[in-house]
């Protein structure tokens, strides 16, 4: 035996919920779950003990929904998260202008904005805002969102975009009142942007992968869904892809990564197939996931698709970024070759549109145990929820978005809609499989802070002070089960992952409390304190 975990309170998410006191490993596998006299009877001179002395101990954390390479990438951009003003924005990109030593004409890239935030004007920055910072460096930043992004002057003429280009499909670029581009880009209009980005090189895509895992792994995750494929600016799969192999083949893949492929066209994704790739695809560190589509926006950037005009801006209902005839052959496509789907739908109209698609397939070729599944589903009503059980639909929710959200949604949607929204428990209840993330970098990876909020319906802050919707909390235990065994269910995994079981992967977390045990409002200070991959230690505080 390699090693023995003892004196531990090791929450097990097996049928029985069973808490026991010992773990042995062997080879990545666990090979005995017990008392500490049953695990114990399986050491040999060479067996490394550890003691957990008392603390809590589950199944490796599973992000079930996230973006890995946007992670490490945006540890290398200005981050922009939490600024409260567009002169902010200004202060931290001088300085990392700076501190950087950057040469004249480099491109510089920013993230995490939130319009919301800003204490005087709650608007999206234009390009006569970022020129006002600089004219002698091309500006790019992203909101925190991921589906909104603002140009300088200078970026705007080195990436052509003038007032004659013409618009893109599934998004759009704003315009001022002379029909000269104001630099935002919205959707699909994106591309306009990123595809004339510079690329990173191979090697700097795996850096960018290693510095992630490293943060992850300080927060006991130890497996992701994770869509990728669009992270870099030229948009190509297959380095991506190169990236995580080489990373694999390396040794260097410290992390179980389920790839949510984005592919935005019928034939891009025709060809994936034909090259051989497909959902179960890989090793047990990497494999081949779902098909993920992305069919709306955001709802802070007014973008997901509703069914009726925003009730703050009654002149939208967000952005369709498919066309009906496309979603439709691609999910047949995909169903039929048994691949797994994951499609992006915030708002109801495009779920309405998501599940259509998912039941055509199904009434034209019927398949058990498809596994297909919602990302984010959070503007829903009662027909949505109950067509989440009649599907046999996953709901890839990322309870760290009520931080932000609680405060917007009912300005958004309306009072009546609010109350069927972000309904986690009631999926729960319905027998719906639920499945936890995060979707970093929009929002942080820190599990604890996603407990806590699904189970309190608080933000950070402690707001609302009654929880907001408070009936749709979630039990902790039922949380724990969604950023676990949900997770590895998610990936047709369950059997190999998701639960300290006798067979499993050693993949562990070892927290300083118990959150089963502490009140539910001091989860979110909890801290891990050890993450276990594949029965080594990959992380210590």
């Amino acid at each position: 035996m390699d090693t023995i975990f003892i004196n531990g309170k090791v929450y097990t998410v097996d049928p029985n919920r069973s808490i026991k006191e010992a773990i042995a490993i062997k080879n990545g596998i666990i090979e005995g779950v017990g008392t500490n006299e049953e695990v114990l009877s399986l050491k040999d001179k060479n067996t490394e003990i550890i003691d957990l002395k008392g603390n809590l101990t589950l199944p490796g954390f599973n992000d079930s929904h996230m973006h890995l390479v946007n992670v490490g990438y945006t540890l290398t951009m200005v981050s922009l998260h939490g600024v409260n003003s567009i002169d902010e924005i200004g202060k931290r990109i001088l300085a990392y202008i700076d501190e950087n030593k950057l040469e004249k004409g480099s491109w510089i890239r920013g993230t995490g904005w939130n319009q919301d935030y800003f204490q005087e004007e709650k608007r999206f920055p234009t390009r006569h805002d970022l020129d006002k910072i600089s004219t002698e460096y091309p500006i790019i930043i992203t909101r925190t969102c991921g589906h909104v992004a603002v140009g300088n002057s200078l970026a705007l003429k080195l990436l052509n975009i003038t007032r004659d280009t013409p618009q893109i499909e599934g998004g759009h670029f704003d315009k001022d009142e002379n029909g000269q581009p104001l630099g935002i880009f919205r959707e699909k209009a994106l591309s306009l942007v990123y595809n004339s980005l510079p690329n990173p090189s191979k090697e700097e895509t795996k850096a960018m992968m290693k510095r992630a895992i490293e943060e992850l792994h300080k927060q006991g995750i130890t497996s992701v869904g994770t869509d990728d494929f669009g992270a870099l600016p030229n948009k190509d799969y297959k380095q991506i892809l190169a990236s995580y192999l080489e990373l694999r083949e390396n040794n260097d893949l410290n992390i179980r990564v389920n790839e949510q492929c984005l592919f935005r066209s019928l034939d891009d994704f025709a060809s994936f197939l034909e090259e051989g790739y497909n959902t179960g695809w890989g090793h047990e560190n990497f494999k081949i996931g779902p098909l993920k589509l992305l069919l709306d926006g955001s709802l802070g950037a007014r973008t997901a698709a509703l069914t009726r005009p925003y009730k703050d801006q009654n002149t939208t209902r967000g952005i369709l970024t498919m066309e009906e005839e496309d979603l439709f052959n691609m999910v047949e496509l995909a169903h039929k070759n048994n691949t797994q789907l994951a499609i992006h739908a915030i708002g109801d109209r495009a779920m309405y549109l998501a599940m259509e698609a998912i039941e055509k397939a199904l009434k034209k070729y019927p398949r058990k145990d498809h596994r297909h599944g919602i990302v984010h589903c959070q503007i829903t009503d009662e027909v949505l929820l109950n067509k989440f059980k009649d599907l046999d639909l996953i709901a890839y929710i990322q309870p760290i978005f009520l931080d932000y959200d609680w405060k917007i949604v009912r300005d958004r949607v309306g009072e009546v809609l609010e109350r069927t929204s972000y309904n986690w428990k009631t999926l729960v209840d319905k027998g719906v499989n639920i499945a936890c993330g995060s979707d970093a970098p929009v929002e942080t990876f820190n599990v604890l802070y996603g407990i806590y909020e699904a189970v309190t319906r608080k933000d950070l802050k402690g707001n609302p002070k009654e929880g907001w919707l408070p009936d749709q909390g979630l039990k902790v235990e039922e949380a724990v089960y969604g950023y676990t065994l949900g997770g590895a269910y998610s990936t047709f995994e369950e059997k190999t992952k998701g639960s300290i079981e006798k067979g499993k992967l050693a993949d562990l977390v070892v927290l300083s409390r118990n959150i089963f045990e502490i009140p539910p409002e001091e989860i979110k200070n909890v801290e891990v304190l050890m993450t276990i991959f594949n029965g080594r230690i990959v992380y210590e505080k």
